[in-house]
């Protein structure tokens, strides 16, 4: 298993290591030592590695990651997994603002909380929160779901288009054109499959979920609702 110290390597050495790797390589799991806070670190990845970072990490960690597995056994600033395409992305404390912004694809698991616009413009990207999610969280999300296990905060949803939001504890508020919807067995069926994907799916009813989406009056301009846009 490679080992990258960061004390000592830089991160340009780090990820173009990373980025180097081919499709069938056999260096398949790596672990990264000493992040310190450092920023970018394993974005860009395009290969179904696996990347272990050991503490906590600085903005736009694991950025554009396609195919690959990174654990953070740390915190994340902001931008975490931003534009993620697919494979999977887990911090196991807390993460800044923005985690997941504008992700396509992938599963994007926060063990702790996630600060404001958590899933903002997602696109498809499947993102799970043990904890709360800070304001304006899935703010104008196109695709994909946020399943949030605490609270959410002021404007939760606002502007969405088509993406799912599932919240067990309660929003703050609701934001422009985001009401909640009924949760039928198909959702709940829905909801518990991310769980599963997360690893928590045995320890969590999805009875004690509330469903969130878009109301659809905002899709074409209307001047009874110029206030709202």
């Amino acid at each position: 298993m490679p080992v990258v110290d960061l004390g000592s390597a830089s991160i340009r050495e780090l990820n173009q290591s990373l980025h180097d790797l081919g499709p069938d390589t056999n260096e398949t799991h790596w672990s990264v030592l000493n992040p310190r806070g450092a920023h970018a670190i394993a974005a860009g990845l395009q290969v179904p590695v696996t990347v272990e970072i050991d503490g906590h990490v600085g903005y736009y960690c694991a950025g554009m990651n396609k195919q690959a597995k990174v654990v953070i056994t740390g915190n994340a600033g902001v931008g975490l997994a931003e534009n993620m395409m697919s494979g999977e992305v887990r911090v196991l404390g807390d993460a800044s603002q923005a985690a997941g912004a504008t992700g396509h694809g992938g599963l994007l698991v926060i063990e702790g909380n996630a600060a404001a616009r958590c899933g903002i413009s997602m696109k498809g990207i499947d993102i799970v929160v043990k904890g709360s999610v800070g304001h304006m969280s899935a703010f104008m999300a196109q695709a994909g779901s946020l399943v949030v296990l605490g609270d959410a905060g002021e404007s939760l949803g606002d502007s969405i288009y088509e993406a799912r939001l599932y919240v067990r504890g309660t929003p703050k508020s609701l934001g422009a054109d985001c009401i909640e919807k009924p949760m039928t067995g198909h959702h709940k069926a829905k909801l518990r499959a991310r769980l599963d994907a997360a690893g928590i799916g045995g320890e969590v009813d999805v009875s004690e979920f509330r469903r969130y989406g878009s109301a659809r009056t905002l899709y074409n301009f209307h001047v009874d609702n110029v206030a709202a846009y």
